[in-house]
């Protein structure tokens, strides 16, 4: 069976994974790349976390205004622009040493936050326009196969990222991530419909704040809940296997690899594993997850703290904590597509996205601010407060 000879509905949802899958596999190396790289040449905690300052905050403005101009020109643009930006982001890096100064690499960092989440708002918004009204089950099922995937081949990306760097060095590393890249754009800018999500209607841009009480409170404990994962996992834990464990490269990409594909993993099966119908009825379902999330980033934080079987805890209770946290986030990822408006998904998944982003935002500055004067242990002290928040929050939708 060839592509052509495919449902439209099917071929579209194949080519917006494909483009999105090829987009998260640069985006995961790129991360990895500029932590190790930089930790390398002597950068402490705060300063890395510095880097991605930009990237998250332009995420933030970038999925209101993505989601807004995503319904006025339709998702197949958006998408496209993002791949491009990531494009010139991985060109800027191809600098001689000495220009990558924080404020340069900031800015680079900052065209691929806009790029990132301009392709996975696009990326989740058009799962709702290709799935047909009324099919909660095959929608639970597309949205959880394209996020879990997404984030195990993010995994793959952060161990490519620590290869990459450990055999090519940097900046061979950026060209060949961007002539990849190039080639599934200009695939995209032939094959995506033209007219994959725009709206019935020329929303204002007023409309990007969502009026609903729901989707709201939705966000508030999306926010909360990617808070609480990258407080530790962005800036802390790599720094401090690379410090503590004194673990090279491919061991500490190796290990964030391992976490982030078993936890796509877990993502794409969790429709599998529960009663889809009980959470499209009752949203409130999702808050037991966070709560007994909650408690496994204090327990390792006590093993830690009190020296008792510390690196076992540590790493079996991190990836521990990825099987918890993939079926939160799924059944998260799921609830925004059912519960947005169909006639321009993409103003409330872009409106949820960003408060996603907001969650990374807080996340990352408190991983490298927090480990920096307070070590790890306080880093997973706040993260489960964040997680008791979330719980809290999602109750209440």
């Amino acid at each position: 069976m060839t592509l052509h000879s495919l449902p439209q509905d099917i071929r579209q949802y194949l080519i917006v994974t494909g483009n999105y899958w090829t987009f998260t596999l640069t985006d995961g190396a790129l991360r990895m790349l500029v932590v190790l790289h930089f930790h390398k040449l002597g950068y402490n905690p705060l300063e890395i976390a510095m880097l991605f300052l930009f990237y998250e905050i332009f995420g933030v403005i970038t999925n209101l205004v993505g989601g807004w101009l995503g319904a006025r020109i339709g998702l197949n643009r958006t998408m496209n622009i993002g791949l491009g930006l990531q494009i010139i982001a991985l060109l800027m890096l191809v600098v001689p040493a000495n220009w990558l100064s924080i404020p340069y690499v900031m800015a680079a960092q900052a065209l691929s936050g806009v790029a990132k989440d301009l392709n996975k708002m696009s990326a989740k918004s058009a799962i709702k326009a290709i799935v047909k009204s009324g099919q909660e089950g095959t929608l639970f099922k597309w949205v959880a196969i394209l996020t879990g995937s997404k984030n195990a081949l993010k995994g793959v990306g952060f161990f490519l990222g620590g290869v990459l760097l450990t055999l090519l060095g940097f900046t061979e590393a950026m060209w060949v991530m961007a002539a990849a890249l190039m080639a599934v754009w200009f695939l995209s800018m032939i094959c995506l419909k033209s007219e994959l999500g725009k709206s019935k209607h020329k929303p204002k841009f007023t409309e990007v704040f969502s009026k609903s009480r729901a989707i709201n409170r939705l966000s508030a404990a999306r926010l909360f809940l990617f808070a609480a994962r990258d407080v530790w996992f962005v800036v802390a834990l790599p720094v401090y296997l690379s410090k503590q464990f004194a673990w090279d490269h491919w061991w500490v990409g190796g290990f964030m690899a391992t976490w982030v594909i078993g936890y796509g993993l877990v993502q794409s099966l969790t429709p599998n594993l529960l009663n889809r119908d009980s959470y499209a009825h009752n949203p409130q379902a999702v808050a037991i997850w966070a709560f007994y999330l909650a408690i496994l980033p204090m327990a390792i934080a006590v093993s830690l703290y009190t020296e008792h079987w510390p690196n076992i805890t540590l790493v079996g209770g991190l990836l521990l904590f990825g099987v918890v946290f993939a079926i939160n986030s799924s059944i998260h990822s799921y609830l925004i597509v059912s519960l947005a408006d169909s006639d321009g998904v993409s103003l409330d998944v872009g409106f949820y996205y960003m408060a996603n982003a907001m969650g990374r935002l807080i996340g990352t500055v408190l991983s490298g601010w927090v480990f920096l004067h307070y070590g790890l242990v306080a880093c997973l002290v706040l993260s489960s407060l964040f997680l008791i928040l979330a719980g809290y929050t999602s109750k209440r939708i």
